[in-house]
């Protein structure tokens, strides 16, 4: 049972009652991520997210750790281009610790300064290991190439002279700045009471108030490139992709449908063209992208240096000629997938309040399954081909390759 009610100081809470799980799951939601960030101080989201877990006025680094685990449970957070989360989970019998716990991190928090110094270290690691892993690496360039150095194109990790030069004060302006009643959302999972949820959150997020106004940001124009990273690696990495839609635009299932046929699963055109008939990829698949205002849709492939322009071409080709030959069959089929993956997806409380917390921050509003499975069967072939051809034949493209290739090699695609 779905419920939405307010904290005494405003914030909004979100909550999905599951009364046959034993497990809840809480998350505070900051809407603030890197594209929020100016270029110096790009990476200070993520880089705050793990500075709230290094010791509170009356916790260590250590007592944190050790006082989850006594609990069995999980608290943990992560950082995306639009959003920071932190969250705990634990038996429902243990939720009010778990909620005092959480609440001690998030607003109790000094960030030590010899922390400080030793987690820009962490950090730079991390961001030395995603340059280390070109599949993941492969996306950061590609938003830069579609979005620019600014706002979305920036890494949600930041940079290595960005994080080096990270203070103390730096920290707290940007939590003065972002850490609010304004931009917070808390969801709720699990086998828990509503009113005593809302009692708890009172009591421990009471003292929160408004915090400031953060300026807002433009939304980004999407930028048709060809951009090569020339680099010694085994295989190249591909990125190709087109302008893509909002993440509450009313073509939101249509675009996941399109998606489906595309190459989101072993029986997507692109597997079985690239992979399954003429061996030329281990890894390809498509993805969408959305944000508050802006989003694409791209194609990631990894091959062979002798492979990757032929691949890319019929990555091209295939996306070019889709809104031709899609047929009901794949529609069907694309529509069953989407709506497996939905109930599948939603088996476990941590999938929930993910879910729920985000309709919140990019709808104001709750869809119930029900009316999701509606929405997906409503889409017909014409709004699929309209769509795709709008997207595609109609709109921007471009592309990113990383690996043992030269710019030449590609120049001229589109």
């Amino acid at each position: 049972m779905f419920t939405k009610l307010h904290l005494d100081n405003g914030i909004p809470v979100v909550m999905e009652q599951l009364k046959n799980y034993r497990s809840v799951i809480l998350g505070i939601w900051v809407k603030v991520g890197s594209r929020n960030e100016t270029h110096d101080k790009n990476g200070i989201s993520h880089f705050l997210e793990h500075m709230f877990f290094k010791g509170t006025k009356k916790r260590t680094a250590t007592d944190i750790s050790i006082d989850i685990d006594s609990l069995g449970g999980d608290l943990n957070a992560f950082t995306s281009r639009e959003n920071t989360a932190f969250y705990v989970k634990v038996l429902d019998e243990y939720i009010d610790k778990g909620v005092e716990l959480l609440s001690d991190i998030f607003l109790h928090s000094t960030f030590p300064q010899e922390e400080i110094e030793k987690e820009k270290g962490v950090i730079k690691e991390e961001i030395k290991l995603v340059e280390d892993t070109p599949d993941d690496y492969i996306h950061d360039l590609f938003s830069k190439t579609v979005w620019g150095d600014s706002g979305l194109g920036q890494p949600v990790l930041g940079r290595r002279e960005t994080v080096k030069a990270f203070t103390h004060e730096d920290l707290i302006s940007h939590v003065r700045k972002y850490y609010g009643t304004t931009d917070t959302v808390v969801a709720c999972a699990g086998n828990f009471e509503p009113n005593h949820i809302i009692s708890l959150l009172n009591h421990y997020f009471g003292s929160l108030r408004r915090g400031s106004e953060p300026e807002l940001f433009s939304s980004p124009s999407f930028k048709s490139e060809i951009a090569i990273y020339p680099k010694d690696l085994s295989e190249v990495h591909i990125c190709f992709g087109v302008e893509g839609l909002p993440y509450a635009s009313k073509d939101r299932y249509t675009i996941a449908i399109l998606n489906s046929i595309l190459g989101a699963s072993v029986s997507s055109r692109l597997f079985q063209e690239i992979r399954e008939k003429k061996g030329y990829a281990y890894s390809i698949y498509s993805f969408v992208s959305s944000y508050i205002d802006t989003g694409f849709w791209a194609v990631y492939s990894g091959t062979g240096r002798k492979k990757a322009l032929t691949v890319t071409e019929l990555i091209i080709k295939e996306m070019k000629g889709l809104y031709e030959t899609i047929s009901e069959t794949e529609l069907r089929r694309a529509k069953d997938q989407l709506k497996g993956n939905l109930v599948l997806g939603l088996e476990s409380t941590s999938s929930r309040m993910q879910s729920i917390a985000r309709q919140e921050i990019y709808y104001g509003r709750y869809f119930s399954q029900k009316e999701i499975m509606k929405e997906i069967e409503a889409v017909t072939l014409d709004a699929v081909k309209s769509l795709s051809k709008r997207l595609i034949n109609d709109g921007k493209m471009s592309l990113t390759v990383l690996g043992p290739v030269k710019g030449e090699d590609f120049r001229g695609l589109f």
